[in-house]
């Protein structure tokens, strides 16, 4: 048997100093401050969390910050294994040892919430990650189709404390039409139990991590153009639709998730544009990833904001128009000062016991 949230909890109240959450040779991600060299990948996220508060990028002039050192790009490559799922991980969605129907579902909730309090597409992407490093080093319970959405919940919530400025209460995410509502010590005790289960690695090198450092390569050590970093970000963002991506890591991604960006403006050969990375990716893998995403329908759709057709506007209609007929409660609101309302047609479950929330 699976230990229980409770077990998972008390495994996890023990002595820590401010830097146990890196690696020790991991403080670039928080522990050397402004003046660490290795601060790029908490600068890139910066720069990108909050493209949908409409704030306007030009560059590095608005923050006035610098595109990360090639030694700090060639580091956090090295390092970006740690923050991938395992290896046999597509393999086991593929064979459906885990379903990659209900990961479907968990990421549609995602974006459905997200996009409610319009988070920052980091945040998704963060949220996303966390999910499958989780499900990649977790087995949850069979028949318990709850577990999944308390997953999403958690890892959604985890994202937005990481990347947001403004978080909304535990509660307060669980917007819609969703099948289970969990009340608030539920969902602190299953993101314990993911930062656990993630060595609490959370912040994620991801390809925005590296996506501006390409486009600037791409545009002769230029700053690129205000379209092409819109198009990437609506790449990256859409390379989750699916799990064909998951084989590949991060630079390799947001390299190929450039070149597509680049060709969509401009006439680029695409094999001389692979060639700009070559110190830090294999060329073979980036072309593999950019044939993927050609099949996957994610490049050569319009970029004009807002259209249903593009792979953006499709995949978020399809994530708002997801709904459920029932609606259950996970765990009482006896100490909360939150109502949640619903229906009159609404069924509740409530799981009250200890051993109902069993992990």
């Amino acid at each position: 048997m699976e230990p229980s949230f409770d077990c998972a909890v008390s495994s996890l109240l023990c002595a820590e100093d401010n830097f146990s959450i890196f690696d020790e040779n991991d403080d670039y991600f928080g522990g050397g401050g402004e003046a660490g060299e290795f601060g790029a990948t908490a600068w890139n996220h910066r720069f990108y969390r909050n493209w949908n508060q409409n704030r306007v990028f030009n560059g590095v002039g608005e923050d006035g910050l610098a595109l990360p050192s090639e030694e700090c790009v060639a580091l956090m490559i090295e390092k970006e294994h740690k923050h991938l799922p395992n290896a046999d991980y597509l393999k086991r969605l593929q064979s459906c040892d885990i379903d990659p129907a209900a990961r479907q579902e968990a990421i549609d909730f995602i974006r459905k919430v997200g996009a409610h309090f319009n988070f920052g597409p980091l945040c998704e992407y963060l949220s996303i990650n966390y999910l499958d490093r989780f499900l990649s080093a977790y087995e949850l319970p069979k028949g318990k189709a709850w577990t999944m959405q308390l997953l999403a919940v958690a890892c959604l919530s985890l994202a937005a404390k990481m990347e947001e400025t403004e978080v909304p209460l535990l509660l307060d995410l669980q917007v819609g039409e969703s099948k289970f509502v969990f009340e608030a010590r539920t969902i602190q005790r299953m993101e314990l139990l993911v930062s656990s289960t993630l060595s609490w690695r959370m912040q994620a090198i991801t390809p925005f991590s590296f996506i501006d450092y390409f486009l600037y390569k791409l545009n002769g050590d230029k700053i690129p153009p205000r379209s092409s970093i819109s198009r990437s970000i609506q790449l990256i963002s859409s390379t989750n639709k699916g799990i064909d991506l998951l084989e590949f890591k991060p630079s390799e991604i947001a390299a190929a998730v450039a070149i597509s960006a680049a060709v969509e403006s401009t006439p680029v050969d695409t094999e001389k544009a692979v060639s700009f990375f070559t110190q830090h990716v294999q060329k073979e893998r980036v072309m593999k990833c950019v044939g993927l995403m050609h099949g996957m329908s994610l490049v050569g759709e319009s970029t004009v904001p807002f259209v249903p057709q593009s792979p953006i506007g499709v995949l978020d209609a399809a994530c708002l128009s997801y709904k459920s007929d029932d609606t259950m409660v996970v765990g009482s609101y006896a100490n909360s000062s939150h109502t949640h309302t619903s229906p009159s047609s609404t069924k509740r479950r409530k799981l009250n016991r200890p051993c109902e929330m069993e992990l």
